[in-house]
């Protein structure tokens, strides 16, 4: 399990890497929730996603030989973009396994930062495997790693640093990777602050899994939030969610799309429905907010048509 000296140093070899995302206020949405709410706005980090801390961590610690073969990676989107930027960061060549009705934008980012792009069907994680055993490429699981969690445990040191008074930390939550990192790093440093995750009811893998006391996997899981429609929990996260996250709460798909348009239209943040999330559980009056509450927005690739609906 990540240690508070490995995620201390992580933060430390990231530094100058990536940028140190601001905290915002709204005083709209504090209106709207009677609460006091900041927002670590990580789509304004590189490729506007959180997923460049975990990835890029990664790489800085693989053996030059490892290096050399190549990295490979599976992704709804975000991670891809992530894995090519941090290999292209590394000097390091880059594969992304994407499925064929990814967003097309997410599809151009993971291109543009010079990954290879190999668009599949069918179950994403066998295609993955397939293709990285047969080209003999180094492996980058984007969420079940503990060089990735300790690299996203980053994120929670900036908001204790930032701001030290915080009483919750809302989480949007897919295979668990960015909740066990931050979860970890916040309870290591402060053990009384709550740990909130939330995850679409139609993606609901990490809440199966802790009520089945071990990882499960979803037949399918999709959800307008793609950015969490992660069909496993991660055997790396999963008992640091145990140990660390004080609650996870299901999302609808109407709350989703309502608070992404809500968000929006108060900050002018052009986030993507997984940032919104935290928003959505807001909205449904499923969570209690104490004195002072962080939301993590993660912004990614905004695909527009989805707020259409």
């Amino acid at each position: 399990m990540p240690t508070l000296d490995a995620i201390r140093q992580a933060a430390r070899d990231l530094e100058g890497r990536i940028h140190r995302t601001p905290m915002l206020t709204s005083s709209a949405l504090n209106e709207r929730f009677g609460a006091d709410l900041v927002l670590k706005a990580e789509l304004f980090q590189k490729t506007g996603s959180f997923k460049v801390r975990g990835l890029l961590t990664k790489l800085l610690r693989l053996g030059a030989e490892e290096r050399q073969r190549g990295v490979i990676t599976v992704s709804a989107g975000n991670a891809a973009g992530a894995l090519a930027w941090a290999a292209r960061d590394a000097g390091v060549p880059a594969t992304v396994v994407m499925a064929k009705t990814a967003v097309q934008a997410k599809i151009d980012a993971a291109r543009g930062y010079g990954a290879t792009v190999e668009l599949v069907e069918g179950d994403l994680m066998a295609q993955y495997e397939r293709i990285k055993d047969e080209r003999k490429l180094t492996g980058v699981h984007p969420f079940d790693d503990e060089d990735v969690i300790t690299g996203h445990g980053s994120l929670g040191l900036e908001l204790l640093q930032d701001r030290p008074d915080l009483a919750t930390v809302l989480v949007p939550v897919g295979g668990g990777g960015l909740i066990s990192g931050v979860a970890t790093a916040l309870k290591l440093v402060k053990p009384e602050i709550r740990v909130i995750g939330i995850e679409p009811e139609q993606a609901d893998v990490v809440s199966r899994s802790l009520d089945a006391g071990e990882p499960q996997k979803l037949p399918t899981a999709r959800s307008l939030a793609d950015g969490l429609a992660a069909p496993v929990c991660g055997t790396r996260n999963f008992p640091l969610i145990q140990q660390y996250v004080d609650q996870v709460v299901r999302v609808t798909e109407e709350a989703l799309l309502e608070a992404t348009r809500l968000v929006m239209s108060r900050t002018k943040l052009a986030l993507e429905p997984a940032a919104a999330a935290p928003f959505a559980a807001l909205l449904q009056g499923s969570i209690e907010l104490d004195d002072v509450t962080a939301t993590v927005v993660s912004g990614g690739n905004l695909d527009v048509s989805k707020l259409m609906l």
